[in-house]
């Protein structure tokens, strides 16, 4: 299982293990069968047809009965033996030490503390010139050190000082556990490193992508299906369609290609390509969640210098149909990150908003790999851990709840602590840790998604961005 460790303080999670064992497995005699994938056609010369295009490909990886042709028992046999496996990249997770070590920001604060006293003595020396006692003058520093803190920043450092004690003791307390049973490594001299890949392109063509679904969406309404499902013992590439949502309904993992570039599509998933503008097919999807995640592209300062990723306003995240793609009492998680705005948007704003109620906050705590924050838990630069707000959808009368479906509470305050991801927004899977708090066999979404889940359907404008085949190794063909 992905929890390494449960308390009553909070969860340890094992991310990598939760993404490898979602059964990352191509057969390869299907594979080998396929040869090259057809080209996405352009938006111009695809305008005297269809108007719902083929834009990909598909490699079904089923090894089944039934595929393309009845095939006798040795081959069968071949078949079962081919197979190989393909393993998220461990380096992604390797963090071995703190971003920014607790030493370094023992030297910040000492320097700080130097800058101080330098400060102290020219307040003497000005003091005594102009007639002032020492303790008038160091009143009038005082005030002008208070006056610093902009609004904004006073308020993260309250709220950060009601939970810090939540999140050490909590924190240490799992940490202790996950040394004990050799999940955590104490003391590790190892380097952090990451491997950079050049995924521009496969970015460039998402988003291209993304452009021609809203041009396909609505052309003929009349004629457009809902979902798009790759079948079990598909066996010759599909099209799949970008104005519905594509499922996976099968036991196996498929192989799409998108704009020359291959993805991993887990079993029993599904996701929408699209952004914004165009949700309309996932209403169309016919189905109503127990469980939405959402995390969103908030706006910030440092987003709007790199232009790493589009952001949303406030006014357009309240805009997304949240209720109406839950069922009544659905879980509903919102990933915030600690700028304070944001986490009095949510609370105070966007969920009465959508109507949820019993709201709670979590915290994800990011450690490294010997059990360290990795940033010091009192940096003034950035905090070692995101927040997390729970609450639940208020009852649909035209759904009601069955008897015996009611929900356990969700408890407030709890952690959930792990080695995070190098890549930028690659947070930690919920699916485990929610189970307790849903009924068996919920439907779950992830909004603004960039990965994929088994049992889940996702939706994003870059959906299935760590699908892509170069964030996995192959393993070896093994029976």
């Amino acid at each position: 299982m992905a929890i390494v460790h449960c308390q009553p303080a909070g969860w340890l999670l094992d991310h990598l293990f939760f993404i490898n064992q979602s059964g990352y497995q191509l057969c390869r005699a299907h594979e080998d069968l396929v040869g090259a994938f057809s080209d996405v056609p352009s938006a111009a010369a695809s305008s005297d047809k269809d108007p719902i295009v083929a834009a990909t490909s598909v490699t079904s990886t089923s090894c089944r009965k039934g595929s393309v042709s009845e095939p006798g028992a040795a081959e069968k046999k071949s078949r079962e033996m081919l197979k190989k496996t393909h393993l998220f990249r461990e380096e992604f997770f390797n963090v071995f030490k703190p971003h920014i070590a607790a030493d370094f920001q023992k030297e910040l604060q000492q320097g700080s503390s130097e800058a101080g006293l330098e400060e102290k003595g020219s307040e003497q020396q000005e003091g005594a010139k102009s007639g002032e006692s020492h303790s008038e003058a160091a009143k009038k520093k005082r005030k002008r050190r208070s006056s610093v803190l902009n609004y904004g920043e006073r308020d993260a450092l309250e709220y950060h000082l009601k939970i810090r004690k939540v999140i050490s003791e909590g924190t240490r307390s799992l940490v202790q556990e996950g040394l004990k049973s050799g999940f955590l490594q104490a003391s590790s001299t190892k380097p952090i490193y990451s491997r950079t890949l050049d995924t521009r392109h496969s970015d460039f063509s998402l988003a291209e992508l993304c452009e021609m679904a809203k041009q396909y969406v609505f052309v003929n309404e009349t004629e457009q299906r809902a979902v798009c499902k790759i079948n079990e013992d598909a066996s010759v590439p599909e099209q799949i369609q970008l104005s519905c949502v594509t499922e996976n309904v099968s036991n196996d993992t498929k192989l799409i290609t998108l704009m020359g570039h291959k993805y991993l599509f887990p079993p029993k998933s599904s996701f929408l390509l699209s952004d914004i503008s165009c949700m309309q097919p996932l209403l169309n999807y016919n189905k109503k969640f127990d469980v939405i995640v959402i995390d969103p592209p908030w706006e910030n300062k440092s987003v709007k210098r790199s232009n790493r990723y589009s952001y949303l306003p406030p006014w357009q995240i309240k805009q997304i149909p949240v209720p109406a793609l839950a069922a009544p009492e659905c879980l509903v998680v919102t990933w915030v990150t600690n700028r304070q705005k944001h986490l009095h948007f949510v609370k105070d704003e966007l969920y009465p908003h959508w109507a949820v109620h019993g709201v709670v906050e979590w915290y994800w705590v990011k450690i490294t790999r010997s059990g360290e924050f990795v940033f010091p838990l009192e940096s003034s630069h950035k905090k070692p851990y995101e927040i997390l707000v729970l609450g639940r959808i208020q009852g649909s009368t035209d759904m009601p709840l069955r008897s015996g479906d009611e929900a356990l509470p969700i408890p407030d305050h709890k952690l959930i602590v792990s080695v995070p991801s190098t890549l930028h927004s690659h947070k930690p899977p919920l699916t485990e840790i929610l189970k307790e708090y849903t009924r068996p066999d919920v439907e779950c979404l992830e909004l603004f998604a960039r990965n994929l889940q088994p049992g889940w359907t996702s939706w994003g404008n870059e959906v299935i961005k760590f699908q892509h085949m170069d964030y996995f190794t192959e393993e070896q063909y093994k029976k």
